[in-house]
């Protein structure tokens, strides 16, 4: 099979857009790719348990609006209200590895 010389790896495009790793640029861009994915994760759980954005935030002590923002990355989230709203609120457990 030939290797076709324009085709470029993700890795590429990420440092080609947002620079290496480690750089302010690209820290940044990693920041929220995680947040994205942190307010995927609970989106899906959430609908999973057949609950509404209004529902998780009442089982929690939070506004819907604050589960909105989480769900659609346009906030940070501490750890603590991160344990409440999968451990309390939707009844899972969290594992956090360190690698």
């Amino acid at each position: 099979m030939k290797k076709d010389k324009n085709l470029k790896s993700f890795e590429e495009h990420l440092k080609k857009q947002y620079g290496k790793i480690g750089s302010k640029s690209r820290d940044k861009f990693e920041i929220k790719a995680k947040a994205f994915v942190i307010g995927e994760l609970l989106k899906e759980e959430r609908l999973e348990a057949k609950l509404t954005q209004e529902q998780l935030a009442d089982k929690i002590g939070a506004k819907k609006c604050y589960i909105s923002r989480i769900e659609n990355g346009k906030t940070d989230i501490q750890l603590s209200t991160l344990y409440k709203l999968f451990e309390v609120g939707l009844g899972k457990q969290i594992s956090i590895n360190i690698i």
